[in-house]
């Protein structure tokens, strides 16, 4: 056999096995597509796609750092599980804000979920679910806040409900510049009279808009097992450097809706002296403060004047501190006051 034949059938040879080698390969399958996250931009900044849905998921929140200061002022901590006679006490508190939204035909549906955590120190520690609802075509159902805890801009008035979060169901209608609606509240650890129990039932209503650079909200609600009601009228005007606030209560009796004063008038002026700085003195005079015997004391006024300070350090973090002074007719006066830093995301 000459090199021209030996080389042709080594040839053949390799081929052959080649052949038989690429008949049993394994071949790799491709890799499937990602699917990146998508920006939603149907809602607002912030939203994106949850993967393989078209529902549009916002994630927010806040962390709070703040220091208390009031005779007795771990008694009124966040946390509110701790006891004691420091006129001061630290607290920090971490939330997180959850927000659901897609299109139907009935328009946007809504849904949020705010989970929060409270701490005095490292074992004293409250995780709570500060808010649940869901939200469509103007009807709200679940856990969430009531018009009775709007307030002023600053931390001197004391005009709003001391329970505010319920489990609720509500309707309300909104247009540009105005919204109107009716809420039936579940008031369970609202206020009762002595020998009652926490077996509640509210209904509240709410109106509110704005017109040029005056602002107005009025508010109403009647607690059907104390058989007593309350109602407030909120108004804002933009005068010069800054905005002018004032405000009204009455309530018929000691209820879950407002229970500090038969009567009360409220002021502040928040002044903004700077893009990042805010100054809000106010003032607030009760009539009837305080309860006594299932009823406003008849005997007892009060007033109350504080100061209010918010800063803007950067984009998303702020901070604030207020100080206030009570001095009713009956019992003794009390100064109070916080300082707090938060970033919010």
């Amino acid at each position: 056999m000459n090199i021209k034949m030996i080389l042709m059938s080594s040839a053949a040879a390799l081929a052959a096995i080649s052949s038989a080698q690429a008949a049993d390969a394994i071949v790799a399958a491709e890799p499937e597509p990602v699917e990146y996250v998508r920006v939603c931009d149907a809602y607002g900044s912030g939203y994106f796609y949850i993967p393989g849905t078209e529902t549009c998921l916002k994630i927010s929140g806040y962390i709070r750092f703040q220091v208390n200061a009031s005779p007795n002022a771990v008694n009124g901590s966040i946390s509110g599980n701790k006891g004691g006679t420091s006129d001061w006490d630290a607290v920090t508190r971490g939330q997180l804000q959850f927000t659901a939204k897609s299109d139907t035909e009935y328009g946007p549906l809504t849904g949020v979920i705010v989970l929060q955590t409270n701490a005095d120190n490292s074992t004293d520690q409250k995780a709570v679910l500060d808010s649940a609802y869901l939200d469509i075509a103007g009807i709200r159902a679940g856990l969430f806040y009531s018009w009775w805890d709007d307030g002023l801009s600053g931390e001197t008035d004391d005009i709003g409900s001391k329970v505010t979060l319920h489990n609720s169901i509500r309707y309300q209608y909104e247009a540009d510049n105005f919204y109107a609606g009716i809420s039936v509240d579940e008031l369970e650890d609202g206020y009762y009279s002595a020998g009652e129990q926490p077996n509640n039932v509210g209904i509240a209503i709410g109106l509110g808009g704005k017109a040029g650079s005056f602002g107005y909200q009025i508010t109403a609600g009647y607690d059907t097992d104390n058989e007593e009601g309350a109602v407030r009228a909120m108004g804002t005007l933009a005068i010069g450097p800054g905005t002018l606030g004032l405000a009204a209560v009455y309530s018929s009796g000691p209820n879950s809706y407002y229970q500090a004063a038969e009567w009360a008038v409220a002021a502040e002026y928040a002044f903004k002296a700077t893009d990042k700085l805010k100054v809000t003195p106010g003032v607030q005079y009760y009539g009837n403060y305080g309860i006594l015997a299932g009823e406003f004391n008849d005997n007892n006024d009060a007033w109350k004047v504080g100061l209010t300070v918010d800063y803007q350090i950067v984009e998303n973090f702020y901070a604030k501190a207020t100080v206030n002074y009570l001095d009713p007719d009956q019992g003794s006066d009390v100064t109070s006051g916080f300082f707090r830093l938060q970033r919010a995301f």
